[in-house]
């Protein structure tokens, strides 16, 4: 017997474009529990194993789908449905997709080590390995980081299946396989760069690659946003004035842009130019059309009483301390402040990194989205206007993305979460990835997902979002969609362009972890909490700050 009878397991039975049935050898026909290649033993018959087509001098990588049949405490016999991948040359080198198909009766063996680590062999130079094949853990996986970061990808999976875990481990690797990389992640749980009781700074990156700022500290002011920005953020959508409120604002800030522009030496601006204005100055025109009398005070004025909500709204934010890293800024009142803003934003200013972790959860919760989008439009903006974008490819990490960019239009974030789909459809033109993380993908903007090239699946149990996840990958691979309940912490289904094939993958544990693990109730619950410091908690909540 050679070495190819030693993995034969089975034969073709029924041949379709996006599937093949095939049918295990029965215990007269030889049938194995075990298959012994090289080093690897396999069990033939398991979901999720790799097998081999054979039909005279061509080869065809499959993967088991389903398993049904066969006899009690056996699998021989058993039928499998298999879902082909892509298929070998003469010379062994795999490509995806399938241009031979082979007739009922093709022999299906148990795929070897070396064809499962050819179907890697061009990415494996990449150095990009986030993690290996649960079938087969001396196989590594190695992605395109290329093709990861520049057709966008999304990582999406319910809550506690290892998001933090994936996206620690991710960015981990591909700081190490990439020394000038500049990665900006929005972190809106601190989950990524913290504090600890001791007052220690503690980061899942490297330090020397890492730069931890405070999103209040670094101060993204109100004047860098757009004017969608803007009336996101000072108008009430439902508001009966609205309209009348937003034209003025428009009408308010173009006028008081322009002065500064003048003042910069500039002819000409746009509405959205990041210009300094006053804010105060907005709302003391605000206050004046508002309280407008004519013929000596007899008659009100066309806009009187019109804008009283949104003078409550913006005199009470702007006399809230929490809101004054945006609307009060203590360092960035002047236009000439932008470009130490933007050096600090992407890396280059003192000390320089490879990512910046923005944390945002300090961020009050009604302002986190529209400061989200500001990040990710000055991410864009910075390379829209560099003409060496090229050189300077930037990729943007957006944490809990649903709750800035969502499916529904009209919410009162229509201008945000225009901003960020904006990002996905021209962001490859100008050097800029985009990363979503979320666990509600059907409250995630179906604009942003669907330009997305690859993506990384952990456990979904939810069937609202398996099937959307299921009409948004390549409707060859929609079927795999059906693996995702059954996935464990920290392991993904990856399909789409960053990969030669879909592959279940083990993400390699983060070193270190995120600060997102579970709390232990149970060991919690038996210890002595009799000394919490309680004046303590006070004082934080107090300050605002952890």
């Amino acid at each position: 017997m050679d070495a190819s009878d030693d993995s034969l397991i089975g034969r073709i039975t029924e041949v379709r474009a996006g599937r093949f049935a095939a049918r295990l050898l029965s215990d007269e026909e030889g049938f194995r529990n075990e298959v012994s290649l090289g080093d690897e033993v396999q069990h033939p018959g398991q979901v999720g194993t790799y097998v081999s087509i054979r039909n005279g001098t061509f080869r065809i990588l499959a993967l088991v789908r389903e398993v049904s049949g066969g006899a009690a405490g056996s699998a021989a016999g058993s039928a499998m449905q298999l879902v082909p991948l892509g298929e070998f040359n003469d010379k062994g080198a795999f490509s995806r997709g399938v241009r031979r198909y082979p007739v009922p009766g093709a022999e299906v063996h148990a795929a070897s080590p070396q064809e499962i680590n050819a179907v890697f062999a061009r990415t494996r130079n990449l150095r990009f390995n986030p993690g290996y094949l649960p079938n087969h853990p001396a196989t590594g996986v190695y992605l395109d980081p290329s093709a990861l970061c520049s057709r966008h990808f999304a990582i999406l999976g319910q809550s506690g299946a290892g998001k933090s875990w994936t996206v620690a481990s991710l960015l981990q690797r591909m700081l190490a396989s990439a020394p000038r990389a500049h990665i900006i992640l929005l972190d809106l749980h601190g989950e990524y760069c913290w504090r600890g009781a001791d007052g220690v700074l503690h980061s899942t990156f490297p330090p020397m690659a890492t730069r931890a700022m405070d999103a209040r500290e670094l101060e993204i002011p109100y004047w860098l946003m757009s004017f969608a920005e803007l009336v996101d953020l000072l108008i009430e959508r439902d508001d009966p004035a609205a309209s009348i409120q937003t034209a003025f604002l428009r009408e308010t800030v173009f006028e008081l842009k322009r002065r500064s522009a003048r003042e910069l030496g500039l002819e000409g601006v746009s509405i959205d130019a990041p210009v300094y204005f006053s804010l105060q100055e907005v709302y003391e025109r605000f206050k004046e059309a508002n309280e407008h009398r004519t013929d000596f005070g007899k008659t009100k004025g066309p806009l009187f009483g019109q804008f009283d909500d949104f003078l409550l709204k913006l005199g009470s934010r702007l006399h809230d301390v929490r809101y004054d890293f945006l609307l009060n800024p203590a360092r960035r009142t002047r236009s000439e402040s932008l470009p130490d803003l933007l050096r600090d934003f992407v890396g280059l200013g003192e000390p320089r990194c490879q990512i910046s972790v923005i944390d945002l959860s300090p961020v009050p919760f009604d302002v986190r989205p529209t400061v989200s989008a500001q990040i990710g439009r000055l991410a864009f903006e910075f390379n829209y206007w560099n003409l060496d974008r090229r050189e300077f490819p930037i990729l943007l990490v957006c944490e809990e993305a649903h709750t800035y960019i969502p499916r529904e239009r009209a919410t009162q974030y229509e201008g945000t979460r225009k901003s960020m789909e904006r990002i996905a459809k021209e962001g490859r033109k100008y050097g800029v990835g985009l990363a979503v993380v979320s666990q509600r993908p059907h409250e995630l903007s179906e604009t942003v997902l669907s330009q997305c090239g690859s993506y990384i699946c952990l456990r979904i149990s939810n069937p609202d979002d398996q099937a959307y996840v299921r009409k948004l990958v390549p409707e060859g691979e929609a079927d795999l969609v059906d693996v995702l309940t059954a996935l464990g912490r920290g392991e993904a289904l990856i399909l789409g362009e960053a990969t030669p094939l879909p592959v279940r993958c083990q993400i390699f544990r983060p070193d270190p972890p995120p600060n997102s693990n579970d709390v232990d109730f149970h060991k919690a619950w038996n210890a002595d909490t009799a000394n919490l410091d309680i004046g303590a908690i006070v004082r934080r909540w107090w300050n605002q700050g952890r």
